[in-house]
């Protein structure tokens, strides 16, 4: 065997080698990308979902429902497309059952009372995760811009309601133990909440309610000074419509959050 051949034997080892290795790097870079989009496709799908049934009922009209179940499917047909095993078909089943009862109307979730810091926090956190979500399916041009706009400025009113529930339930509070200066404060502290949300017919509604209200615990504070029980029955109306703030058929028809 002459020198030639030896160097061309070792050439073709070294090259093969080579391929090898390489071959052998892009599979791993593959398997690690497969894997990373399996995970980015399950965290979306769980955030979705999270969002879906942790959010107050009172919370999530139909069209924010119908675009997180849009989500939900988006993420089970990329698992099903990247072969992710049963649990791509159960999250695609999932998501099928949650977009019948939606459009059905026939899904009902419980409406959430913001009667603690905590919850307040908790609510807050998740609607900033809708928020941030409904922005990265415009971006991913899965909504259009006039669907996007629209929503997002609802969550933003939802946020400011969120503050403005906790400092209801502060109000009220602090007229069962006859602070009525301090409950006036918190009143005016949800009515500035609201006004961030002042072109949301729903914001307007509920500012005025948080005044008149105001004027009443003023009054109450000048005539009947002392006179804890007839302060705190004259809340009772405001507590009923601010319970049902987002449940008022009326109101609804009058909110146009394309403006």
């Amino acid at each position: 065997m002459n020198t030639s051949t030896i160097i061309l034997i070792l050439a073709i080892v070294v090259t093969a080698s080579i391929v090898l290795v390489i071959g052998s790097q892009l599979r791993e870079r593959s398997r690690i990308e497969r894997a990373r989009r399996v995970t980015a496709l399950e965290d979306s799908y769980n955030r979705a979902l999270r969002l879906l049934t942790e959010l107050p009922g009172q919370y999530l009209n139909k069209e924010l429902k119908l675009l997180l179940i849009q989500q939900l499917e988006l993420a089970s047909a990329g698992l099903k497309s990247l072969k992710a095993g049963e649990s791509a078909n159960r999250k695609a089943q999932q998501a099928a059952q949650l977009r019948q009862a939606a459009e059905a109307g026939t899904e009902k979730q419980a409406p959430i009372k913001v009667d603690t810091p905590e919850k307040s926090k908790h609510i807050q956190e998740l609607l900033q995760v809708l928020f941030k979500m409904l922005e990265g399916m415009h971006k991913a041009r899965q909504i259009d811009g006039a669907t996007a706009k629209k929503n997002l400025k609802y969550v933003l009113f939802l946020i400011h309601k969120t503050h403005a529930d906790l400092h209801v339930f502060l109000a009220r509070e602090h007229v069962k133990q006859n602070q009525i200066r301090k409950a006036i404060h918190e009143y005016h502290l949800a009515s500035t909440e609201m006004n961030k949300s002042r072109d949301n017919p729903l914001a307007v509604k509920a500012i005025k309610s948080f005044r008149t209200r105001i004027h009443e615990l003023e009054d109450a504070a000048r005539e009947i000074n002392n006179d804890q029980a007839a302060i705190q029955d004259s809340q009772t109306k405001l507590d009923r419509d601010w319970d049902t703030f987002l449940h008022d058929d009326e109101w609804k028809k009058k909110a146009d959050y394309d403006d």
